[in-house]
């Protein structure tokens, strides 16, 4: 099953576009159409920038300079601390809150687990399948490690310790965009990368109605199974999946979102969890953190009051916290 997708429903006054970035789906929408393509520059450039600092698959990203630069230096001598750009700074300093917010479920140093479990390129180079992989159960070195200084932006890693932004930039990136198209041309807008959404601005008329699915597609295609359409005026709404990004070594099926206190992948209770926060970098942690915590996850997202649909391995949904029931005619959450 492909990951759940998210995306406004239009009406006539709108513009939208869509296309590949960041190894996801984009869907920008704007609530005047005329502003569409400066908005598309400004969206294109912006994920071009979050690419180059953060991309762990670019040899030339800066955060991959940061591990070349922490490496160096492994042979038992501690690394001098690498001062990074603005915008590495940013996504690290998301990455980090996200930890602390989680109390470690979302942890930015996975990044030597993923390479381990097989997630060492872009996912589209990845086979889907392949020889068996010797899987160990270990603790991640843990956020709490690495040292980082927001006001100099400079950064020290333990030996070994390689980054992982993956569960926090889209949503950041997202958030990060709609903002300034809203800044800088004063319509409403929609940024969704692969269904994480973010919206700024003036909503339509009702608010934005965007539908979630378990079947990725098109927003504006008729959804092939389990979907529902609910409404947000402003903040965002993610999506994460265990069944979206998924491959098999041998006997196992592996996903992407590990779990920091194994290094493996998450347990398979819920392949899907959607969250509504007032921030889709919030949204994300908090969808990504449910997927890790497995039965808990219900309980812990209506501690926060944070509306919540999940779907678990076989197909049924629970909702949460003031999400819209299934079935239920489109609501505002």
């Amino acid at each position: 099953m492909a990951a759940e997708s998210a995306g406004a429903v239009m009406s006539t006054q709108e513009g939208s576009a869509s296309w590949q970035a960041l190894g996801t789906g984009v869907h920008l929408v704007v609530t005047d159409g005329r502003l569409l393509p400066a908005a598309r520059r400004m969206l294109e450039e912006d994920l071009a920038a979050v690419d180059l600092a953060c991309s762990r698959f670019r040899p030339d990203s800066e955060i991959v300079a940061l591990d070349a630069a922490m490496a160096a230096s492994a042979d038992g001598t501690r690394a001098e601390p690498v001062q990074v750009s603005p915008l590495l700074a940013e996504a690290i300093a998301v990455a980090l809150r996200a930890a602390r917010l989680t109390d470690g479920d979302v942890d930015p140093t996975v990044g030597a687990a993923m390479n381990a479990v097989g997630y060492d390129r872009d996912f589209a180079l990845i086979p889907a399948d392949g020889p068996p992989v010797k899987l160990t159960v270990h603790t991640i070195p843990g956020w709490r490690h690495v040292e980082f200084d927001e006001y100099s932006r400079r950064v020290r890693l333990p030996p070994g310790v390689r980054l992982d932004l993956g569960a926090t930039a889209k949503a950041w990136a997202a958030d990060r965009s709609a903002h300034r198209i809203f800044a800088e041309l004063g319509c409403g807008v929609l940024v969704s990368l692969g269904g994480d959404v973010a919206v700024a601005g003036q909503a339509p008329a009702g608010g934005w109605r965007i539908r979630v699915q378990d079947i990725s597609g098109r927003p504006e295609d008729t959804p092939t199974g389990p979907s529902a359409v609910v409404a947000i005026h402003n903040g965002g709404l993610a999506t994460s999946s265990t069944a979206a990004r998924r491959w098999r070594r041998g006997g196992d099926v592996l996903h992407h979102i590990l779990d920091p206190r194994t290094g493996l992948p998450a347990a398979p209770v819920w392949r899907t969890v959607s969250v509504a926060a007032a921030s889709c970098a919030d949204a994300n942690t908090a969808s990504t953190a449910a997927i890790i915590r497995g039965r808990e996850a219900p309980g812990w997202l209506t501690g926060l009051g944070l509306p919540a649909r999940l779907v678990d391995e076989a197909g049924t949904v629970h909702t949460v916290a003031g999400w819209p029931a299934e079935g239920q005619v489109p609501d505002e959450i």
